[in-house]
């Protein structure tokens, strides 16, 4: 996959900035605050699904504008190799110039406005943030929706399914709270839906990729495991919710399935959340995405473009270069404040300054 052109206007700080990236690395240099994660948050609204910043989308718009305006041009794998093809056209508009309501709406090619999430799927790409070292350190809850915003572009079907298990969820924790024993009970096997595209199978690809990743990383000083930490064997998951349920009446709130599942990550065979250290953790983190990177590239055929901020901070010499070696061969977008590391390399370099995108 690569991102041929992109147009922004009124997109948070930058009233108006074009960029046409390198085929492969392409930089974003300049100090804190002048919007170049906010250029890579454009990029990344691409995929359809929402903010990796989080917060609502009325946030994405400039100040004062009714709503931000993204024109981008795409180009798959398979579309290259056919040289026949054209490029996709994508327009994302993120509130509507006739209504102050804000929502993402996109279209491919001229065809029908949908919703902006109906994008998932045609424009692969992995994004790592500071923000996401809390993968780490940081709850059960982070690790389960690194796992789950994965499987959700690679397989649009499961963005369904796994709303409808949430929504399930909901309404069995609130007939827990207020109504008697027996009305939980089909609620068994509607949360069993999120059986059916499962977080182990996914994992049965992406922890060996991980594993790899951080040993050349380390320079095979360290080893990384990932372990997958579930209440039920597969296809037992029914089974145990009607074991649980008894207990949950009692404790009034669902006590077991997916939404209680962790992803543990193991430094040397000590849980990396109590003993990794700021740079372990940013080559931890480092090795899941670009792991999530290889392991979409196996699975479908097309390479996911790589989005990453601010990522040299706090790595040694050694793992910097490692990682400027594997930013080859694929389309990689990376923002920095200092760019002497990239000054060696192939990539285009930009800078933002104030919001306005200056090619170097």
């Amino acid at each position: 996959m690569r991102l041929l052109s992109l147009e922004v206007e009124n997109y948070r700080n930058i009233a108006s900035a074009s960029l046409t990236p390198g085929r492969e690395l392409t930089v974003i240099c300049g100090n804190n605050g002048q919007g170049k994660t906010n250029l890579l948050e454009a990029i990344w609204l691409l995929t359809g699904g929402k903010s990796f910043r989080g917060g609502k989308d009325a946030e994405l718009v400039r100040r004062g504008e009714p709503f931000a305006l993204l024109k981008a041009s795409t180009l798959r794998a398979q579309q290259e190799e056919q040289e026949t093809e054209e490029p996709n056209r994508v327009r994302l508009t993120v509130g509507t110039p006739d209504s102050p309501r804000p929502g993402r709406t996109a279209s491919v090619n001229g065809g029908a406005v949908k919703r902006a999430a109906s994008l998932a799927g045609s424009f692969p790409a992995v994004v790592f943030d500071p923000g996401h070292l809390s993968l780490v350190k940081g709850a059960p809850e982070g690790r389960r929706k690194f796992l789950d915003a994965a499987l959700c572009q690679l397989y649009p079907g499961y963005l369904t399914v796994y709303r409808r298990y949430l929504r399930a969820l909901q309404q069995k924790n609130a007939l827990l709270r207020r109504s008697p024993a027996g009305q939980e009970r089909p609620y068994a096997e509607k949360m069993a839906l999120l059986e059916v595209l499962n977080r182990r199978a996914y994992l049965e690809t992406l922890a060996p990729l991980a594993c790899s990743n951080y040993e050349e990383l380390s320079h095979g000083v360290e080893t990384l495991r990932l372990r997958y930490a579930a209440q039920f064997e597969p296809g037992g998951l029914v089974q145990l919710l009607r074991q649980k349920m008894p207990e949950e009446l009692r404790a009034g709130q669902s006590l077991c399935g997916p939404h209680r599942e962790d992803l543990e990550l193991l430094l040397d065979g000590q849980p990396a959340k109590v003993y990794a250290s700021q740079g372990q953790q940013r080559s931890v983190v480092l090795s899941l995405k670009m792991a999530e990177a290889a392991a979409a590239a196996s699975i479908t055929g097309e390479h996911p473009v790589l989005l990453l901020d601010d990522v040299l901070s706090e790595l040694d010499d050694g793992r910097k270069q490692y990682l400027l070696t594997r930013m080859r061969e694929k389309q990689t977008f990376v923002t920095s404040c200092d760019d002497t590391a990239f000054l060696r390399t192939d990539g285009e370099v930009y800078r933002m300054n104030g919001g306005v995108l200056t090619k170097v």
